[in-house]
Order: structure tokens, then C-alpha cells, then sequence
């Protein structure tokens, strides 16, 4: 058992070097972050609260539109008017 912590410690201070090692090079992560990955973030935004906005929308007509048949009552019943039979002919047309 004490050689597996012996091999996590050993890795630990390996990835902290490397991190240290980076940062001297390339700076810290802030500065390393290009207006590219901001600009997608940017645009990722926006387009979720599009999203979100219009689902908003969705519902909240879909609410309205129920509340207003609820308001209205029962639909009347449609009347439909009947057409005469196809067998039975004008007695003016030939």
C-alpha cells in the first residue's frame, strides 16, 4: 500500500511541475485565453437566451390560448347543412 501512495505522490508533483512549468512560458491562464474563446462564449450565450426566450413565449401562449377557450365555454355544435341526395334531379334540368 505505501508504494501506491509513493506513485501518487511522485505524479502529483509531476503535474505540478509541468502546470508551474507552462505558466512560466506561457503566462497565466487569463492571458492565455484568446478573444476567440470569449467570442463563442459570447455567442453561446446568446443563442441559449434566444432559446430560453422563446420557449417562454411558446408557453406562455399556449396558457393563454387555453385560458381562453376555458373562459368561453363549450364550442356550439357546428351546424352543417345537408346536401340533397345525388339520385334526385331538378325537374328543370335535363
Amino acid at each position: 500500500m505505501p508504494d501506491q501512495r509513493d506513485t501518487v505522490l511522485i505524479e502529483q508533483a509531476r503535474i505540478q511541475r509541468m502546470r508551474l512549468g507552462s505558466a512560466l512560458l506561457y503566462g497565466r491562464i487569463d492571458e492565455r485565453r484568446t478573444v476567440n474563446d470569449h467570442f463563442k462564449r459570447l455567442i453561446g450565450s446568446l443563442i441559449l437566451a434566444a432559446v430560453v426566450c422563446a420557449v417562454c413565449v411558446g408557453i406562455s401562449f399556449v396558457v393563454q390560448l387555453l385560458a381562453g377557450q376555458r373562459a368561453a365555454g363549450p364550442a356550439p355544435a357546428s351546424t352543417s347543412v345537408s346536401a340533397p341526395p345525388f339520385d334526385s334531379i331538378p325537374s328543370g334540368a335535363s
